[in-house]
């Protein structure tokens, strides 16, 4: 009688079981909320006993790599960017969370500006981002509302979804090798070398799906929607925790054969202004780079600026910030608002008892970054 185990077998399960610890042993990081895609609040942030948080590119949301501390220290005016890939920048020193936070501290102000931003993330996937980030005391968050990113969420839902629990049908799935390359299946990297009938029999792939959804209007009219319907949500959210709020609408490139370029806000802009009351404020990108040359600021036209245009819009959000100061408990400016001269200068919120003493000078040091 054949033997149902053959050395050759074992030798196969040995190296996956050997394959599989040293992914999660090295990779740590990398595979920490892999299969969660963006769906697991931790994922991306580490807490060490220090009291301080690590944000890293992990598995499931790669952020840029900064650290801060889990409580403000006091008199420090925290700002945390949450959004896309618009906001997130070509690199952590030419997007716009890190000039803003620039010109904060050039008007002496003891200020951390934390970019949070992650590529394709939509309504859903940032209103877990920004549940998280209520932990860390923000003196102040400015959230992207963009509605492209619709398809990707739901997408990225329906995997997280997928060969949950232990039935012995998803054991497979729980192995990360295999997880991948079912991944791949769904992607560009490995539907080329499936043979064609395949491909027919499951009609289209992910990338296919994707370009047909942005193209529906039925899915246009839905992810517009579903903007407004969050946005509202994380409004009365941050209402509830008395955490003040900028919305940035966003605006992209858009082209008429007779006028030629001009900026388009896909009816977002009137949803902003909508929003705004006590502790909710709103910039629009359309109308702050309409003032401006925007063809030389816009990488594309999907919304994404070069340098320059994260420049503008840091600026926009400083001016917004110097105009509100009263309201955001902001310390008064040097410069004049308005032709107005500047309010006397008061501390930001002291997030901690008064027993608590600053640092001295009232400065806080920047937040650490180790990586573009």
């Amino acid at each position: 009688m054949k033997r149902l185990i053959t050395p050759a077998c074992l030798v196969v399960v040995c190296l996956l079981v050997l394959a599989e610890v040293a992914a999660r042993v090295f990779f740590a990081q990398d595979i920490s909320g892999r299969f969660d895609y963006g769906y697991n609040p931790q994922a991306g942030f580490a807490e060490p006993a220090d009291g301080t948080v690590e944000l890293f590119r992990a598995g499931g949301r790669r952020f840029h790599p900064q650290t801060f501390k889990r409580h403000r220290p006091p008199g420090t005016f925290r700002i945390f960017v949450v959004g896309d890939s618009v906001p997130r920048g070509p690199s952590f020193r030419t997007a716009y969370p890190w000039f803003l936070g620039d010109e904060l501290r050039r008007h002496d102000i003891a200020a951390e500006s934390i970019n949070l931003a992650v590529p394709g993330y939509g309504p859903r996937r940032c209103q877990v981002v920004l549940k998280k980030i209520m932990e860390y005391e923000p003196s102040l968050i400015v959230l992207h509302i963009n509605d492209t990113n619709k398809w990707e969420d739901e997408r990225e839902w329906r995997r997280s979804q997928e060969f949950k629990g232990w039935h012995p049908r998803h054991w497979l799935m729980k192995v990360f090798i295999f997880r991948r390359l079912y991944e791949a299946k769904l992607e560009k990297v490995f539907w080329p070398l499936v043979p064609e009938a395949i491909r027919l029999k499951y009609a289209v792939n992910d990338a296919d799906a994707q370009v047909a959804a942005g193209q529906d209007p039925r899915e246009i009219a839905a992810r517009i929607r579903l903007a407004k319907e969050t946005a509202a949500e994380n409004v009365a959210m941050l209402r509830q925790q008395h955490i003040p709020l900028i919305l940035v609408t966003q605006c992209r490139l858009a082209e008429d054969p007779r006028h030629g370029l001009y900026l388009s806000d896909h009816g977002l802009d009137p949803l902003g202004k909508t929003l705004v009351g006590p502790g909710v404020f709103h910039i629009s990108m359309q109308e702050v780079f309409s003032r401006t040359d925007f063809r030389s600021h816009f990488a594309n036209f999907g919304g994404h600026l070069h340098k320059e245009g994260h420049q503008v819009l840091a600026h926009a959000i400083w001016e917004k910030i110097e105009l509100e100061q009263a309201a955001l408990g902001l310390p008064g400016a040097k410069v004049a608002v308005a032709g107005r001269p500047p309010d006397p200068p008061i501390m930001a919120p002291d997030p901690h008892p008064a027993s608590l003493n600053p640092s001295p000078g009232g400065r806080a040091s920047r937040f650490q970054d180790s990586g573009q």
